[in-house]
């Protein structure tokens, strides 16, 4: 291999091309030993010396001149151990899902060049008000396995961008991807790491063809103990690597982490999730192809403690300059949050995270760009759901939580924990699978069965599961931060009670889209709430709810009312209430005032009747849902469905009806 080295581009850090030159910038000590490892077909390895005076601070760059990029990977080498780049916009190694052979290879695992051009053409982020969104999570595995999609395109980005016309057409406004930068999905089950050469009884049966091969994973990046390469080896199994594979499969040494919530390589999209080509255009086009239909798409990030905060920085703005990503959900621990909340670069770009510094919450902006995300919605109203620990007043705070800074993301199911349709079928977690003892995952879900743990033929317990189905559903729809859905919870996808599906690459972690059919009227249900909230801004408004007639509108723009009206001062043990918005305090699209709302909310085992407001001058009370009608709960021509100006109106036990004042 013929090249020049000269000294590097310490502007930018991994691997950039200026001409005839590509540069290679990585962390590296002065005093400490650095190289290049460049590995080309058949097996050929170049080991090219970083020279010690190319540092700048605690960085070192080279250039080679000359190099044939195209037709090679690379490794660094930093005093003796060989290591992925974790700048890497490629990796090169993981493009089959859950492949154990590579356990088996030093060296399989590489970082990869992509200069690769992509024509973004007249692309815009969407940036769609937070009074007008609507979250929807998915993890790219388990939403397209069993999505229909057509071979290749399961199980990746391709097969998500198949579902942009269902998604849409289910109102869905943002789409919240699981972990999609590189990650080692295939977790040895030995606690420190999965060492072939310490296999002592697959030594003996001769399986293993050099015991000087080995690895760990250490931190979720593969570290690489080279040694000469005696076998020529190749990506492709040879026949003692495939006996070794199908031994580990069978012996289940080994588990698949479908999650991602691991320190991974940041830079590089999921070589697995991509159907054909390259990872990062199929990623770009499903990102393109989200914004031409006007919606967003939001990554998760998952760090740990151990992270570099400038560098967590650093790869938001990436994801941003490069993939037009519209948003952050940040998980972890250490977090640079504020740091984030007041980049430059960030400043339009969503951000979410479990919480910020109260500093921040006076400093309005004229996009509001932060999102607090974290579950005290999920417990105040399953609570109340599901009749354990109720506590109404906990309910309705978090039902009108808004902030002039922040928005708030409300949700009843997530990842973590129980699918909406379980939370109603199982009273205990059910992750035996797992291979954990059951002792993994959630303990407090504010669950219940029903009357029955898991499936049963019961025809009232199936309706009682789908009213209060419903009710989570309308709960969620009426809160006045940005509603989420978890894949699947549209249409009543179980998990089979399993409430920490991480390792289960199967039936049991993907969404079962032959529900979808089945439960049909939930999903039309879902859709007719999103609409409905949509077509009503003052549930959403963007305002915090001041409970007084602040503008005098004739009322106050939030209300609470029990069996007599304006009366009502709740307290933590009641179980009934009556909700009024007064649609006069916020404006539709068309610059007119919306309808008046009622919401009356009946937690109790017994009929409850609830004050109805007297409404001004001719309006009337219109039926637009009532989740006790197990065959029409959503009225779509509700203003055919009139209540008149009746004074009191009879709530159904453990229901909700919306009435609409107009």
């Amino acid at each position: 291999m013929e090249y020049t080295i000269i000294e590097g581009n310490y502007a930018s850090i991994g691997v950039s091309k200026a001409a005839d030159v590509v540069y290679f910038t990585f962390e590296g000590e002065k005093e400490q030993k650095c190289a290049i490892w460049l590995y080309t077909a058949g097996g050929k390895k170049t080991r090219i010396p970083v020279p010690d005076e190319y540092c700048i601070g605690a960085l070192r760059s080279i250039g080679i001149k000359g190099l044939n990029w195209k037709r090679c990977n690379y490794n660094y080498e930093i005093d003796g151990k060989v290591t992925l780049d974790p700048h890497a916009h490629k990796v090169i190694g993981r493009e089959k899902w859950a492949d154990p052979g590579r356990l088996l290879e030093a060296g399989r695992i590489r970082s990869g060049f992509d200069f690769t051009e992509f024509d973004w053409k007249n692309d815009r982020f969407p940036e769609i008000p937070r009074e007008k969104m609507v979250m929807y999570k998915l993890n790219v595995r388990s939403f397209t396995m069993d999505a229909g999609a057509v071979g290749k395109r399961k199980g990746t980005f391709a097969g998500i961008i198949d579902k942009i016309p269902y998604l849409k057409e289910l109102g869905v406004t943002t789409l919240e991807l699981m972990p999609v930068y590189e990650f080692e999905e295939v977790m040895p089950l030995d606690e420190n790491g999965l060492d072939i050469a310490g296999w002592s009884q697959n030594a003996k049966e001769g399986l293993l063809v050099d015991q000087a091969y080995h690895h760990k994973i250490d931190n979720g990046q593969l570290n690489i103990s080279e040694k000469p390469d005696k076998r020529n080896k190749s990506n492709k199994d040879n026949g003692a690597d495939k006996e070794v594979k199908e031994k580990l499969e069978k012996e289940k040494r080994f588990k698949v982490n479908c999650w991602g919530y691991i320190p991974g390589d940041y830079y590089a999209p999921k070589a697995s999730y991509c159907s054909e080509g390259e990872p990062s255009v199929e990623l770009k086009t499903l990102i393109y192809e989200l914004h031409k239909n006007h919606m967003e798409c939001v990554l998760e990030m998952y760090f740990d403690e151990k992270m570099n905060q400038n560098i967590v920085i650093e790869i938001l703005r990436y994801w941003v300059i490069h993939y037009h990503v519209d948003g952050f959900h940040l998980v972890g621990a250490r977090l640079p949050a504020n740091a984030m909340a007041q980049d430059l670069i960030l400043r339009r770009t969503k951000l979410f995270a479990s919480g910020f510094d109260a500093h921040l919450f006076g400093k309005k902006t004229s996009y509001p760009h932060l999102f607090i995300y974290n579950d005290d919605f999920l417990y105040a109203s399953r609570k109340m759901l599901s009749r354990i620990d109720c506590n109404i007043v906990e309910l309705l705070n978090q039902l009108r939580r808004q902030n002039p800074v922040f928005g708030f993301v409300n949700y009843l199911a997530n990842n973590n924990g129980f699918t909406l349709a379980d939370l109603f079928c199982y009273g205990q977690k059910h992750n035996e699978a797992n291979g954990e003892g059951n002792r993994d995952g959630i303990e407090w879900n504010y669950s219940c069965n029903c009357g029955a743990e898991g499936a049963t033929r019961k025809k009232n317990i199936l309706e009682y599961r789908k009213k209060l189905v419903r009710n989570a559903v309308v709960i969620v729809m009426l809160g006045q931060g940005v509603p989420l859905l978890m894949a699947g919870d549209e249409f009543g996808n179980s998990q089979e009670g399993n409430n920490n599906c991480y390792c289960q690459d199967n039936h049991t972690g993907w969404v079962n889209w032959k529900d979808l059919k089945r439960r049909k009227s939930l999903t039309e249900f879902v859709q007719d709430m999103i609409g409905f909230r949509k077509a009503h801004p003052v549930l959403s408004s963007g305002r915090p709810m001041q409970l007084a007639d602040y503008a005098s509108k004739g009322c106050p723009d939030l209300s609470y009312h029990g069996e007599n009206a304006w009366t009502m001062a709740p307290n933590m043990y009641q179980q009934a209430i009556g909700i009024l918005y007064c649609g006069a305090y916020a404006l539709r699209e068309d610059g007119t005032e919306d309808d008046y709302i009622f919401v009356g909310m009946n937690f109790y085992i017994g009929t409850q009747f609830l004050a109805l407001p007297k409404l001004p001058g001719k309006k009337k009370w219109y039926m637009a849902v009532n989740t006790a009608d197990k065959e029409k709960p959503f009225y779509k021509e509700y203003d055919k469905i009139e209540i008149g100006r009746e004074t009191q109106i009879a709530v159904l036990p453990q229901s909700i009806v919306i009435l609409v004042g107009k």
